[in-house]
Order: C-alpha cells, then structure tokens, then sequence
C-alpha cells in the first residue's frame, strides 16, 4: 500500500513540474549582413635545418657460451635492439624459452663496431642438444 502512495505522490510531483504555457510576446528578428575582410595569407617560413645527431658506433659485446635471455640483455644493455635469432641446429625450431638455450655463435662477430641499427643475429642451441 505504501508503494502505492510513494508512486502516486512521485506521478503527480512530476506532473506539478511541466512549463506552464507561455504568454510572452516573441523575440524581435534581427539581420546582419557580414561585411567582407581582405585575408593576407603570409609566406610560409623555411622549415628549420633538422638537427642530426650521428649514431655513436658501438662495439659488439661478446655473448657466445652466455644464456640466450642473458644474451640478448647484455646487446640492449650496450644499446643494440636490433636482435634476431636462430636454431644453430639447422632444425628451424622457434626459441620459444629463451633461457633453455645457450648462443653458440652471433654475426656480426664479437668486437665489431657497428651503428645502433645494426641487426645483430644469435645463432643458438638448446642446452640438451
């Protein structure tokens, strides 16, 4: 019963909130007719000369015997990110657990000095092979 009165008394608080109807006169319409602007576009600038920094060289660190996880750490901690990996095996399987294998030889070759973008390739085996 007192949910029934509840909604009744929301119903009409609801009803009680319409607009009431308006008797104001309405709005006077005015007209503005844009007066036209002269646009000056200017010249556009030379672009300023980039400046490039030249990749410093870096030196190959030495990883081969080193865990393939570890590896792979020690070329990003000399700023080489440019990694790729191989089965040294010939088998073609995919280095799914890094840290089952072991680099058994990389190209380029331990102490080269190469540019930052430089792929560097670890060629590895599983350590059960």
């Amino acid at each position: 019963m007192r949910m029934i009165i509840a909604a009744g008394v929301t119903v009409l608080s609801l009803a009680a909130c319409e607009p009431a109807a308006s008797t104001a006169a309405p709005a006077k319409t005015v007209t503005v007719t844009p007066t036209p602007t002269r646009t000056v576009t200017a010249a556009p600038k030379a672009a300023a000369p980039r400046k490039t920094h030249a990749a410093k060289p870096i030196r190959v660190p030495d990883v081969v015997g080193h865990n393939h996880q570890k590896a792979q750490d020690e070329m990003q901690a000399h700023g080489l990110f440019m990694l790729a990996e191989q089965d040294a095996t010939g088998q073609g399987r995919m280095l799914l657990w890094d840290r089952n294998w072991v680099v058994i030889r990389q190209k380029p070759a331990p102490g080269t000095t190469v540019s930052p973008n430089t792929t560097i390739t670890l060629y590895s085996k599983k350590y059960t092979d």
